[in-house]
């Protein structure tokens, strides 16, 4: 068996793209597919995106062929724990990738890349300069603010207030001083067993639906912020937690999309005004509410998301008939 990756990183965050190795995927629709890779391939993921060749918080794409007509291509998202609806650092990389490997044709200043995802179709718009790609910024599927204003009793906590937003997926959205939290202080630790604790606690009690298929309804992680959400300057800092307490070392596309919504519907944004998010890695995208939209019963928003990605090597993994622990696994 072998295995060929393209590693990128946007803003820090890793991004495995799957070149070659993988057999046959059965045509259908993106989150038919999706059930099938993590029905009938999932050893591959963890031969990817486990030790020895990756590590608790890789992240990987399959690239498959789309379904959505006008899409330019399709993708599989994988991680720790299985594979995501959504991920916008992998669209930013994405997009300059399929505008290097010729997936799609270039053109200056701006070139279009529409990208099928398993939350439905994202638009990647890439700057060209004299034939090279560069910045990327992506409008997603219709977010909402699912539900505002929560509180839940939180064992080692107390009382903590949350939102839930969907941008692609689901996230809770809460403040880290509620959690004794504070940027640039606490260890990443901490706000990781904060979040995690807050999403398990809401996996049990807090039911999720979504109106275009009951496969996106599930919490995917929480975001801790700053607690900057009304305007008071540009910056706001979060950082996000999901999957199996896996922490994204960029801002997270989905989750700047999904806090874009929540912001938009408190009217602590207007249409047009352009927030930074900044990772707890410090990098940063842009983020700002294109237009309004609607999501079934939900008022919700066009996001328009921002930030660069490069590349990082290029490999070919192989693994051995007898070597069981080449064949994936974690410590933490």
């Amino acid at each position: 068996m072998t295995l060929t990756v393209v590693d990128m990183h946007t803003g820090g965050e890793p991004l495995r793209i799957v070149t070659s190795g993988y057999p046959a995927i059965p045509k259908g629709t993106i989150l038919e597919k999706r059930a099938y890779v993590r029905d009938h391939l999932d050893h591959l993921r963890k031969l990817l995106i486990f030790e020895p060749r990756g590590h608790y918080d890789m992240y990987g794409a399959l690239l498959v062929e789309p379904d959505l007509p006008g899409a330019d291509l399709a993708v599989l998202f994988m991680h720790n724990e299985g594979y995501s609806t959504m991920c916008g650092h992998a669209i930013i990389a994405l997009g300059r990738y399929a505008i290097d490997e010729g997936l799609v044709a270039k053109q200056e200043p701006i070139t279009t890349v529409n990208i099928e995802a398993p939350c439905g179709l994202v638009v990647a718009s890439v700057e060209v300069r004299d034939g090279k790609a560069g910045a990327v910024s992506f409008e997603s599927v219709p977010a909402f603010l699912f539900s505002a204003d929560q509180h839940i009793e939180l064992e080692g906590y107390g009382a903590i207030g949350f939102d839930v937003a969907y941008g692609g997926a689901f996230y809770a959205l809460a403040d880290c001083h509620q959690f004794g939290l504070e940027f640039g202080r606490d260890r990443v630790r901490d706000f990781v067993d904060a979040a995690t604790a807050l999403t398990n606690r809401l996996k049990t009690e807090f039911p999720l639906s979504h109106p275009d298929h009951d496969d996106l309804a599930f919490l995917y992680g929480t975001i801790l912020t700053d607690g900057r959400d009304a305007f008071s300057g540009d910056l706001t800092k979060n950082v996000c937690v999901f999957a199996e307490a896996e922490v994204d070392r960029s801002p997270t596309g989905s989750g700047v999309t999904a806090r874009l919504a929540a912001m938009f519907a408190k009217g602590q944004i207007a249409i047009g005004q352009t927030r930074t998010f900044e990772s707890i890695a410090g990098s940063r995208f842009s983020g700002a509410v294109a237009r309004t939209a609607k999501a079934g019963p939900h008022e919700a928003v066009i996001a328009r998301v921002g930030g660069r990605a490069y590349y990082s090597g290029r490999a070919e993994f192989t693994v051995e008939a007898d070597d069981e622990l080449g064949r994936g696994f974690l410590l933490r």
